[in-house]
């Protein structure tokens, strides 16, 4: 994985130019990424870069808090880097499976494929530990169910490194759900106050609902997979039969096909 593309490069030009606007990054990062709690930081440094230069005389303290806010919104923006600067992996490692066909292509796909799901196992153990270390803050069934999900995943993730499908969708599916989908659900449901778990957003739901059904539809989804898998299995399982039965299975031995020449 490389954070080297040409539009993440093109990002970091466009911010080396327009430095004198440092400030503002990261509420543009926010509004872009539709992320409400990087637009309000955002809005901090922007409206105190703002306030410095326009409002206030610009020399003196104004101009410190003018470059504080700059430094501020810098380093903040780099510690949003996955927000607006997300890594990729590099093309001739996504290509590898179908440009080594020449020596051991199944092979090839298959150490590709476990290259991949190594580090899902760290990530669901990263769900597992912090759900049981708040599990008196989950609210109902949601310990149990991140439990389940996280046995599932587990389950599918251990299957796939040792017999790879090789199906770029079905591994797209199962690395955003261990990697992305369940890590951030818990993440910014913890980062919530206890005292506000219960209060109604303007979707009319609490966080504490949200929370349960997002961890319901991850469950289900995570069943999905492990469904998928094994009906990929027994299709397969059924493809080697018929062409077992279709190549030896309806004519019987006959002597001259075991005579030796």
């Amino acid at each position: 994985m490389s954070r080297l593309t040409l539009g993440n490069v093109v990002k970091v030009t466009a911010v080396v130019v327009f430095f004198p606007l440092l400030a503002y990054l990261v509420l543009v990062i926010g509004a872009v990424r539709k992320n409400l709690r990087t637009t309000l930081e955002g809005l901090l440094y922007a409206g105190a870069f703002s306030t410095a230069v326009f409002v206030l005389d610009f020399w003196g303290p104004p101009a410190l808090l003018a470059v504080t806010a700059m430094i501020a919104s810098g380093v903040r923006s780099w510690h949003l880097r996955d927000l607006w600067l997300p890594a990729r992996r590099r093309w001739w490692k996504r290509g590898r499976a179908t440009t080594s066909t020449d020596v051991e292509p199944a092979r090839a796909q298959r150490a590709t494929a476990v290259e991949g799901s190594e580090h899902l196992p760290s990530a669901v153990a990263w769900v597992r530990m912090h759900a049981d270390r708040n599990r008196h803050r989950l609210p109902g069934d949601a310990h149990h169910t991140v439990l389940h999900t996280c046995q599932v995943l587990e389950t599918v993730i251990a299957a796939e490194q040792h017999e790879p499908t090789t199906d770029p969708r079905f591994e797209y599916e199962l690395d955003a759900m261990a990697r992305r989908y369940l890590p951030s659900v818990l993440k910014h449901y913890l980062a919530i106050a206890p005292s506000s778990v219960q209060e109604r957003q303007p979707n009319g739901r609490t966080p504490d609902e949200e929370l349960t059904e997002q961890l319901r539809i991850l469950s289900a989804q995570a069943d999905a997979l492990d469904a998928s898998r094994h009906r990929r299995l027994t299709a397969e399982l059924s493809t080697t039969g018929n062409f077992l039965r279709e190549k030896y299975g309806l004519r019987q031995p006959d002597a001259a096909d075991f005579r030796v020449q």
